[in-house]
């Protein structure tokens, strides 16, 4: 690669301080600890990794230490590592913070050790039981607010309020209220709060993840996720971007994070993108609408898909098979899109740089990857995704050691599980506000209230708009809710409330048929997957577009620009859940024909909707080619074999009529 490729990577001082202002927003600084405390942390780290490890590669433990371990070394080290006060300068815990994290030791300590003697004397809990549980409460609020803010630390003292309060509620939003012994109990004793289904997931696929995705960047596995897709696209019309696409579709299922995807992968591509032509506004928004696809693309899928597939009792194989085709159709969509935009404004390739061949690229490094390959085929094999990431992890230190550059040896090792660790934070400080909100909405009722609610509202209306209405009723609380809280947990939320209104109406609709035992529920399924879809609106939808904005900082751009321009090319985001909604296929329910035309149909749908929402196909489109696209776009998007047919042969009709246009045009230059 070249030194001006090279240089081009560099960011000011100046974008670097605005771009860490915005992360900010989705988490806060955390100290930079040296000393014996910073090499306390890190044993804490190392011992994190090495347990949960041992347990998904050689023998697993007792649900209170699988559990319990991750909340208590997580606790302890936001403590330590997050200050009190954002504005806090100081670089070492404060006696507070020690105090605090001694408390912390012992809430959870005694929930580990107590823990089979809690179970014997449920409903006969002691005032030391009680004691603690609150205690450990508001430790658990204390360390959301720490690194996430006040926003999601809020949403979970009005849960509190709201389940303590229930009597004094209107309607139907009033309950019988929670005594503070139901409270405590419930939701931080028992298997339904702070130590429930979040911190079950975590524990058992999320964070190996994210520990193997440390150990990808620094065995350099990640940095042939970028160097590959640059031989290959670099030198097509609009290729920077398109790599900005390829790049996510690889590294951003591991990241986790779609905010840290485009901080990652955009301090390359971007300012390649802005040498190629694109404005830099342009530049900023392609690389968050390519960043979200990894959230939704195999075999990862962020946390979502592990959360799916326990809500969803569906294994996760399963899960991973369905969305592949749409996280396909989504990087399709934003790469047709480049392209088309690419082709408007005469954006070619990076012809001047001498970049390896793909081939060669691929020849000397094929073996980078062999990690991904490895969690496909164990997941496959039927073996669980936590021996999967293991083992991938494993082979992440051997591949290293084909490289001179990136051999990991003991010093590289420690220093990916520390990275590994505290990556983990982060979605580890919501562990504990989430227990509270999920165990406050079960044992309230309202989860299923408010499906009532949805389901009210919804059939209020004519049949054929009723799941059109309840889709964006959820559409429009997730973007709400995820303007204040993480993505997964903005997930985890609106799931919990409104899936079974969807389930419901998918029944009442006649999409999806009642799952027999041991059938898969391809209607909880669909409904899971379009909240999970609709929960990263809130990275590229304005006004709060964390990731956009994220992206305008490494551009150089106008952030609200950034925002709207990232919407535009993320606009299939709103479009698949609806898919989900109306053709079962498209999740591979139905026989292989009807797949092979679902898969067929929706391929063409969404090149002719990028032409569409671009203007754009091998010429500018005139306002009677934008109709016929819009009308081939709606067929082949309809669960109908006639118009599905039908929209394709329209969607190439149109594709025939700009062809013909060309030739003539083409003639009359050289006549």
């Amino acid at each position: 690669m070249s030194d001006t490729v090279k240089n081009e990577q560099e960011l000011s001082a100046e974008k670097k301080a605005q771009l860490k202002k915005i992360m900010e927003k989705d988490s806060k600084a955390a100290r930079k600890l040296s000393g014996p405390w910073g090499l306390f942390i890190s044993l804490l780290g190392v011992a994190m990794v090495v347990f949960y490890y041992f347990n998904a590669g050689v023998q697993s433990t007792a649900t209170n230490y699988y559990r319990g371990v991750y909340v208590l070394i997580t606790y302890i080290m936001v403590f330590l590592c997050y200050p009190m006060m954002a504005r806090s300068k100081r670089e070492r815990p404060t006696v507070v913070d020690i105090l605090l994290a001694l408390v912390a030791t012992a809430c959870v300590g005694y929930w580990i050790i107590e823990f089979p003697d809690l179970n014997y004397r449920m409903g006969a809990e002691t005032e030391l039981d009680l004691a603690v549980s609150l205690v450990g409460l508001l430790i658990s609020l204390e360390v959301c607010r720490r690194v996430l803010g006040w926003s999601m630390t809020i949403a979970g003292v009005l849960f509190l309020i709201y389940g303590y309060f229930g009597p004094y509620f209107p309607g139907a939003l009033g309950h019988r209220g929670l005594s503070i012994h139901d409270i405590g109990i419930t939701l931080f004793i028992s298997l339904d709060g702070v130590f429930g289904i979040m911190a079950n997931v975590l524990v058992t696929y999320v964070i190996l993840f994210i520990f193997f995705g440390a150990f990808l960047q620094k065995s350099g596995v990640g940095k042939f996720f970028i160097d590959w897709p640059l031989a290959l696209a670099g030198r097509t019309t609009g290729g920077p971007a398109k790599v900005a696409v390829m790049a996510s579709a690889f590294f951003g299922s591991v990241s986790g994070s779609a905010i840290a995807n485009t901080v990652s992968t955009g301090a390359f591509t971007i300012p390649l993108m802005k040498r190629a032509g694109f404005r830099p506004h342009v530049a900023g928004a392609i690389e968050p609408s390519a960043s979200i696809g990894g959230m939704f693309m195999p075999p990862i899928m962020g946390a979502g898909g592990f959360l799916m597939a326990e809500l969803t009792n569906t294994p996760y194989v399963q899960i991973m098979k369905m969305a592949i085709f749409p996280a396909a159709l989504y990087f399709l969509s934003v790469l047709t899109m480049i392209h088309f935009e690419a082709k408007k404004h005469n954006i070619r390739g990076l012809m001047d740089e001498e970049f390896p061949g793909a081939w060669s690229i691929f020849k000397k490094h094929w073996y980078k990857s062999l990690p991904l390959v490895i969690i496909v085929v164990m997941m496959l094999k039927g073996y669980s995704p936590g021996a999967s990431a293991f083992w991938a992890t494993m082979s992440c230190i051997v591949i290293s050691w084909l490289d001179k550059e990136y051999r990991m040896g003991p010093k590289q090792i420690w220093e990916a599980m520390i990275l590994g660790a505290r990556n983990t934070l982060v979605i580890g400080a919501t562990v504990g506000v989430i227990g509270i909100i999920v165990g406050t909405i079960a044992k309230t009722g309202i989860g299923l209230k408010f499906s009532d609610i949805i389901i009210a509202m919804a059939t209020s209306v004519p049949d054929m708009l009723q799941l059109p209405i309840a889709i964006l009723l959820i559409g429009i609380a997730s973007l709400v809710l995820g303007m204040g809280v993480p993505v997964t947990a903005s997930y985890l939320i609106v799931a919990v409330l409104a899936v079974p209104a969807l389930n419901e109406l998918f029944l009442l609709a006649g999409v999806y048929p009642v799952a027999e035992p041991g059938q898969i529920a391809y209607g909880l399924i669909a409904a899971h997957m379009i909240v999970y879809w609709f929960s990263q609106d809130s990275n590229i939808t304005p006004p709060v577009c964390v990731a956009a904005y994220a992206g305008a900082a490494v551009a150089g751009a106008d952030p609200w620009k950034t925002g709207w321009t990232a919407f535009k090319f993320a606009k299939l985001l709103y479009v698949v859940p609806f898919l989900f909604a109306y053709e079962p296929a498209i999740l591979l329910h139905g026989t292989t024909s009807e797949i092979l035309l679902a898969f067929g149909s929706a391929i063409i749908g969404t090149i002719a909707f990028s032409s569409l929402t671009m203007g754009y196909m091998i010429r500018r489109t005139t306002w009677y080619e934008w109709i016929l696209f819009a009308a081939g776009t709606f067929m082949c998007y309809h669960p109908n074999r006639l118009t599905d047919l039908a929209g394709i042969g329209v969607c190439f009709g149109v594709y025939l009529l700009q062809k013909s246009k060309n030739i003539r045009d083409a003639r009359l230059a050289t006549a």
